[in-house]
């Protein structure tokens, strides 16, 4: 267990197409900036060139303005935080490099943050006039992203175990895809959740995949819906127009089902009734919902992330460096992105 102690740290994200940069004072967070990138959205998804170059064109400024929001002076960071993976190897590399030459300049310390362990670690982010978080552990984590799904147990800040993970795509895939074939756009996700809100979740019904012990699968189901969209619009042209919130109603219904199957079987495992959601498919207000039912019917003590920090930010890396500089964690200045950093890999 760690002791609260009077650290500044700086940290930096730019794993995907977010610049973010935040500044954690004592453990609670004195600014959080992020940039987004919206150019990805008429190509269908992220292109790693184009964000690389929005990277490089943001971070100086990103930085620069978490600082000055924080009220606190380059001179007074203790350790600056930095997303070493996984993620895009190009954006990874314009934060990692640009945290390096800072350190070099400075001379303060590095420590190289897995971009999964801030997510997992999100719920407990609060802000400068909030009342600090006190963590519990052991609890379950239920990691939905894009790119992960995972059930993670986490023992204490840097300790952790995977009990389930997707052996193909993730929730988040799902999401987007599916989206993408009804022709809502990218990110689909938020868009799909939307129109659930309207939508009649038992109007279709579509395929669940048997795997086993608490691993995930979401690849039939892509297949499923691509299926059935294609058979009935053979036969209506204007199907998916007709049907759109009952279908984002019903694909929605079948992933939180999924999701929830397995987090159950997990508690039944465990006995552990400690819970927190966290990555991007988090901010679905349709699973949101469904797990706190679930953990109230269950008396389950759920941990909720405010909704800015599902997605990806510099202020979850900040906080795993926090523990990490207390730790003696630091890295040095050969320190390489990975684009398939080991979730344990600490």
């Amino acid at each position: 267990m760690f002791t609260i102690m009077s650290l500044k740290i700086l940290g930096i994200e730019s794993s995907c197409d977010d610049t973010s940069a935040a500044v954690l004072c004592d453990a609670k967070l004195y600014s959080n900036i992020i940039n987004t990138q919206h150019i990805h959205e008429k190509y269908g998804g992220v292109v790693p060139e184009l964000a690389s170059r929005a990277h490089q064109q943001n971070i100086v400024l990103v930085v620069k303005e978490a600082l000055s929001v924080a009220e606190v002076k380059l001179s007074e960071i203790d350790a600056i935080a930095f997303t070493l993976g996984p993620g895009l190897l190009g954006a990874l590399m314009v934060g990692a490099s640009f945290a390096k030459g800072l350190s070099v300049s400075t001379g303060i310390p590095l420590v190289g943050v897995n971009h999964l362990h801030g997510h997992v670690l999100a719920h407990m982010l609060r802000e400068k006039e909030e009342e600090r978080f006190v963590a519990k552990f052991p609890y379950l984590c239920l990691l939905v992203s894009g790119g992960h799904t995972q059930i993670v147990l986490v023992k204490d800040y840097l300790r952790y175990e995977i009990l389930g993970k997707t052996i193909d795509d993730a929730a988040g895939e799902a999401f987007d895809k599916c989206a993408k074939v009804m022709g809502l756009g990218y990110p689909g996700g938020p868009v799909i959740d939307r129109l659930a809100q309207i939508g009649n979740k038992d109007k279709f019904s579509f395929s669940k995949p048997r795997v086993d012990a608490l691993d995930f699968s979401f690849s039939g189901l892509k297949t499923s819906f691509l299926y059935y969209l294609r058979d009935n619009l053979k036969q209506n042209s204007t199907f998916i127009d007709q049907n759109i919130e009952d279908l984002a109603a019903s694909l929605q219904k079948t992933i939180i089902e999924i999701l929830l199957e397995k987090l159950i079987k997990a508690v039944n495992l465990t006995g552990i009734t400690q819970i927190a959601i966290s990555g991007g498919v988090s901010a679905n207000l349709g699973l949101r919902k469904d797990l706190s039912d679930l953990a109230f019917a269950n008396n389950w003590t759920l941990h909720l992330p405010k909704i800015k920090y599902t997605t990806d930010n510099a202020a979850m890396i900040a906080l795993v460096g926090h523990f990490m500089y207390l730790s003696g964690k630091i890295s040095n200045l050969d320190a390489v992105p990975q684009a398939r950093l080991d979730f344990l890999n600490i």
